[in-house]
């Protein structure tokens, strides 16, 4: 019997312990929270952080473990990569994930390998930071290098904002390192994103859709997706040629990636992101309602190097999305109501909280309260439904 290693046991992530369960392999997952969800679905937990890579090396070491899955988890995936490194185990070139998982390092690769690129630099003192703020061009994206989930990011509009989102980003940065970048103005309705699959060094399944965002909450932060892409098929194709460029590069040779990327007026590609795993909220649990592929059982089949693994799928002209139920302020959840008949559109739902849980302003991915599911009849109906998701769903919280 196989044995994996899970980092990670969050609600999203337990589709990949299932999935090995269901396979016979052995599970041991690692969280450094002694409540998740995840060790009641694995066959054994350490209660040990995902980010200490040599407390996982020696807990993978004493379990004898033959692969290690970074299941949608942006900490996690260096960590992977280090322990199959170190234990020649499946895994693509530690380097190369430290690249993709650390913002400033993504944009000292891209730049030095001519990509397209905003102007940045990442600072660790805010004195240093002030010194140079004068040679940046506002608007200005301030981030924390190490983080996910849109968390501690900010859009600054002047000077004045800036201390303020500085602040922000160090205190959501494990490494305590931000990174300021030029903002960059895309060309088309809705960012590109989801993921991409990576079979012996290429791109065997583009799963891209439509990013969507609610400025009545927080403007950065992805609320759900949606599917067909709305893009022109000749920026699809330079998409997919730098997503390329950047595997090749790199010598990725297998696994998801999650992607965030946009398209300028002049028509040049900026890739924002490009995460080493399966993306969050569920992406892979949509692409496989849409196409019918099973990318998380692709993520666990490569960890342990199984090379019987086909991605091949099924086209579908259907008119999908997804929505983050989420609060546009804190107080106490009492539940959801779906107007305008919107339930007959509802495939599946997720609900994190129950009646009386407190919830949070939606500033973060890891505030939603739920995730749902749809399948609607005609593009008109996804488009009306993506514009103005309040109008269908109001969620009851008491201040």
């Amino acid at each position: 019997m196989k044995k994996i290693l899970h980092l990670g046991g969050s609600t999203q992530q337990i589709p990949a312990i299932v999935y090995a369960n269901e396979q016979g392999y052995y599970t041991v997952l690692c969280d450094f929270l002694p409540d998740n969800p995840g060790q009641n679905f694995a066959n054994k937990f350490h209660c040990v952080s995902t980010t200490d890579k040599e407390a996982i090396l020696e807990i993978a070491i004493e379990e004898q473990v033959e692969g290690v899955v970074a299941y949608a988890s942006d900490p996690a995936a260096p960590t992977a990569a280090y322990v199959a490194e170190k234990m020649g185990l499946s895994t693509n070139p530690l380097n190369s994930i430290n690249t993709l998982a650390y913002k400033d390092e993504f944009r000292e690769f891209l730049s030095a390998n001519d990509f397209n690129c905003p102007k940045a630099k990442s600072y660790s003192s805010i004195e240093e930071a002030i010194s140079e703020i004068e040679s940046f061009t506002f608007p200005i994206m301030v981030k924390p290098t190490d983080s996910s989930g849109s968390k501690g990011v900010s859009k600054v509009e002047d000077f004045e904002q800036f201390e303020a989102a500085f602040n922000t980003a160090k205190d959501n940065s494990r490494g305590k390192k931000i990174i300021i970048e030029e903002y960059i103005v895309q060309d088309h309705e809705y960012m590109v994103g989801g993921d991409c699959f990576v079979l012996n060094g290429e791109v065997a399944y583009w799963g891209l859709l439509n990013c969507h965002r609610d400025v009545s909450a927080n403007p950065l932060v992805p609320v759900g997706k949606s599917y067909p892409l709305k893009i022109s098929d000749s920026r699809l194709v330079k998409i997919k040629r730098e997503i390329q460029k950047v595997i090749d590069i790199l010598n990725i040779k297998s696994g998801g990636f999650n992607l965030e990327v946009m398209v300028t007026k002049d028509d040049s590609v900026f890739i924002v992101e490009m995460g080493p795993r399966n993306g969050g909220n569920m992406i892979p649990d949509f692409l496989k309602m849409i196409h019918k592929i099973d990318l998380i059982g692709a993520t666990v089949e490569t960890a342990i190097n199984n090379k019987d693994l086909s991605l091949a799928y099924e086209p579908n002209d259907g008119y999908y999305a997804t929505h983050n139920i989420h609060s546009i302020k804190d107080g106490v959840f009492r539940g959801i109501e779906y107007k305008r008949n919107l339930k007959k559109n509802i495939i599946k739902q997720v609900i994190y909280k129950k009646d009386g849980d407190f919830v949070q302003y939606f500033d973060s991915a890891n505030k939603a309260i739920g995730i749902l599911f749809l399948k609607f009849e005609t593009e008109e109906d996804l488009t009306n439904f993506v514009s103005n998701p309040e109008k269908w769903i109001e969620v009851r919280v008491e201040e």
